[in-house]
């Protein structure tokens, strides 16, 4: 699995239609709020052209791209964390994903309806935002309670955490998100396994209308100018045009997006933020039943990424011998890179760079 990432946002700003998109799922869509009664989950395969320049070369029987899964909640709305509406029930859902896509209404349609009667894109990410707040001050309150409780046996760790836990309450409190606070590394750590909503890199979709993505209206400025004072990407794409695209085939999509002036899908300007906002890149491996593609975080060393492989490697590991995508593709051979000694060992210190073609030497 490359990334995943929850679709969040109120009801009927299009989050059903641009995950059937993103997932080439078919996830019910209807002109009504809480169509989606039920998380849906879809894992797509990440485009990647240097995967087929390199099967081109190693002619394996078998490509695995990696892949991000989505899943898509119910819409939030006010008061969700109190019960209302259905999002809240599915919050749980996306407690452990790696990143949150947040789909903003940014157009006006007769025969859509907006659950709030107006268009106000800011409004609604406050509202969907609060919602979060409010749903990881219960978690970590829960939390703050256990950890009194332990600390009734003197051991003075829990005193600490007591009061890190307090001052994260507070926060909550104030209405502040967590990813907006500068944690050192033991208190992320202490957050790490509460999954709180709040503490996820989030990037912002502007959902517009055709004439919104070559001219851009004064709701997704909003958003965009949201988006810089958090420090979270926004993407502007409109759900209905993504929809459409979809349903043509490659070389047909490839002239529709040259005719409106488009150099990429939205399911591609996602996954690139994505990767982005979460600092991963792809490495590459190959034998002679399949080539693969694996995600990892940037600054990963040379065992770590072999046991995103198979754990097995990561324990027994004595180098990896490393091929550079641009060496192989100039060169257009494994055994030419070898001859003109390209292909490098490197031993546990090494930090995987995007695009390298690893293989892995381990003991058993």
């Amino acid at each position: 699995m490359g990334f995943s990432s929850g679709i969040i946002g109120l009801p009927n700003v299009g989050k059903s239609t641009l995950f059937n998109v993103l997932a080439s799922a078919r996830a019910h869509v209807a002109n009504f709020p809480f169509t989606t009664v039920d998380r849906n989950v879809g894992i797509v395969p990440v485009p990647d052209g240097r995967l087929e320049s390199l099967a081109a070369i190693f002619k394996p029987p078998k490509v695995i791209p990696t892949s991000i899964e989505f899943v898509d909640i119910a819409g939030l709305v006010k008061g969700a964390s109190k019960g209302e509406g259905l999002g809240n029930q599915f919050l749980g859902h996306i407690r452990e994903v790696d990143a949150l896509t947040h789909v903003v209404r940014c157009f006006k349609s007769e025969n859509v309806v907006h659950v709030y009667n107006d268009v106000d894109p800011v409004r609604d990410i406050e509202i969907v935002e609060t919602e979060l707040v409010i749903k990881d001050l219960e978690t970590v309150e829960k939390r703050l309670h256990d950890t009194e409780k332990h600390a009734k046996s003197g051991e003075k760790k829990y005193q600490a955490q007591i009061e890190f836990y307090s001052a994260v309450k507070r926060t909550l409190s104030e209405g502040k998100l967590i990813r907006q606070l500068h944690l050192k590394e033991e208190e992320a750590a202490l957050l790490r396994d509460l999954h709180l909503l709040t503490d996820k890199p989030v990037m912002y979709l502007a959902n517009v209308d055709e004439e919104g993505l070559s001219k851009t209206s004064e709701w997704a400025k909003s958003v965009m100018e949201r988006g810089r004072r958090v420090g979270s990407p926004v993407l502007i794409v409109c759900a209905e045009l993504e929809a459409e695209l979809a349903e043509l085939q490659p070389e047909e999509r490839v002239a529709f997006l040259k005719d409106l002036g488009l150099q990429e899908t939205g399911l591609s300007k996602v996954i690139r933020e994505g990767y982005h906002l979460l600092e991963l890149l792809t490495f590459f491996t190959h034998n002679e039943k399949e080539l693969h593609a694996w995600t990892i975080k940037r600054g990963t060393k040379a065992p770590q990424a072999a046991g995103r492989v198979h754990s097995d490697f990561e324990k027994g590991f004595i180098r990896a011998e490393v091929m550079k995508y641009s060496d192989l593709i100039a060169v257009g051979s494994e055994h030419a890179l070898r001859v003109k000694g390209l292909l490098a060992p490197h031993g546990h210190d090494y930090i995987v760079e995007d695009g390298d073609v690893i293989y892995f030497r381990f003991h058993v």
